[in-house]
């Protein structure tokens, strides 16, 4: 009777034999694939397409993940074949749906590049065969879920197939619409985008009313509340922005963009206590962005708040440092007071010559703001006191005038006479 130990041991050297057998196997199969590897590549450098095709797919069949990029190479020898003047016309076909199936297995194998694979697909689809364009718009709409920032190429492929059956359904006009105007909100430059967007509708209130639409069948979509909202804002719509941006400032009230949007909005429609508030919210979410002080500061000049704007002025000085834009806007500070509660009197053109010399301080700050500011001191030249005003008054040059009187008591400054 055999011994538990020699069991034992005999099981072993089974074990240990067929081991050995596979890693023989194993080792081959490397070798083997290896070796078609070097064929293939070696024929696929030479553009020998046609001797590389057999062994690219042997080594899909062995392997097809061992080498990232065979899926690219057997692509570009399906193309060259295609698109060779020697393949006849049965071999082009053949060829085109040969890249189709490659492309499905290459999404299997490397789903990190699914997008390359599928936007490829699609123009396949769309220009080796004919009357595929929606096949190859479904296949783009996968490259483009796969891969928001898709290259535009693509992306405006997408948008043209949406448009070309735009008269079939509404639903496709909405999608490019949609489509490039989130390109739009991403790229504002993109000049492409936005004609697209023009050709789409017959005219402006057209493109807005189908965008409201959307969004009024949807009204919990912040997508298409941002939609509807950027295309009435940038239309200059400003009374149709403010719906979608209330309400996604209140989804999103952590966003900058929206309530920065929704202060323009309220600004330009002269709601300046509501622009106020919203600018605030925006500052309070990026405090580094001078803009929103400065807008605030104007904000509180159309409301009469004179001291409260000059704050905000200076804040918004602080913050760009160099910037000569508070100043300008202090100036104009000066003159609305004048404006507003002035008679043309001795104290009142002291109060233009602080705003001309403002101006001054705006230009010497700032080099940009220069002709702003030599327009605006040309056009109070006629305003600021002469000297023959002075001598009268008996102030001599150098002397410093306290700004003072019922409109002006929140200036606190002075001039000095020249």
């Amino acid at each position: 009777m055999i011994k538990l130990k020699q069991k034992l041991y005999i099981i072993f050297l089974v074990l240990l034999v067929f081991a050995s057998i596979n890693f023989a196997q194993s080792q081959e199969d490397t070798l083997k694939i290896y070796r078609r590897w070097s064929l293939f590549a070696e024929y696929h450098k030479n553009a020998d397409y046609l001797s590389a095709l057999p062994y690219g797919w042997e080594i899909l069949k062995l392997d097809p993940a061992r080498f990232k990029t065979i899926f690219l190479r057997m692509e570009d020898c399906l193309k060259q074949l295609h698109d060779s003047s020697a393949t006849v016309e049965n071999d082009k076909q053949l060829y085109a749906d040969t890249l189709l199936y490659l492309y499905d297995f290459a999404v299997q194998v490397q789903p990190e590049n699914a997008a390359y694979f599928y936007k490829n697909k699609g123009y396949v689809l769309e220009t080796w065969y004919n009357g595929r364009d929606l096949d190859a718009l479904a296949v783009y709409e996968k490259a483009y879920k796969a891969d928001p920032d898709l290259d535009f190429y693509y992306v405006d492929r997408m948008g043209l197939i949406y448009t070309r059956y735009a008269a079939d359904s509404s639903d496709y006009k909405l999608k490019a619409l949609e489509l490039y105007q989130t390109v739009s909100n991403k790229d504002p430059n993109n000049a492409v985008a936005i004609e697209r967007m023009k050709s789409l509708a017959e005219n402006i209130d057209q493109l807005i009313d189908i965008t409201y639409q959307s969004w009024k069948l949807d009204k919990e979509n912040i997508s298409k509340a941002w939609q509807y909202a950027s295309i009435t804002f940038q239309s200059g719509e400003y009374t149709k922005a403010v719906e979608p941006l209330e309400f996604l400032v209140k989804k999103t009230p952590d966003s900058e963009s929206y309530w920065n949007r929704l202060a323009t909005s309220y600004q330009k429609i002269e709601k300046y206590q509501k622009a106020i508030d919203a600018y605030k919210k925006a500052f309070d979410l990026n405090p580094k962005t001078k803009e929103y002080p400065l807008n605030i500061g104007i904000c509180y000049k159309e409301l009469g708040q004179f001291n409260t704007a000059r704050n905000y002025l200076y804040k918004a000085a602080e913050i760009g440092n160099g910037w000569g834009m508070p100043y300008i806007y202090e100036a104009m500070l000066y003159q609305t007071a004048v404006q507003k509660c002035g008679s043309f009197e001795f104290m009142d053109k002291l109060v233009l010559k602080l705003a001309q010399e403002t101006y001054y301080k705006a230009k010497s700050i700032d080099p940009s703001v220069a002709g702003m500011a030599n327009e605006a001191i040309n056009n109070l030249n006629g305003s600021v006191p002469t000297k023959e005003e002075y001598f009268f008054r008996k102030y001599r040059s150098g002397q410093i005038i306290q700004i003072t009187g019922n409109c002006y008591n929140w200036i606190g400054k002075s001039v000095t006479v020249p």
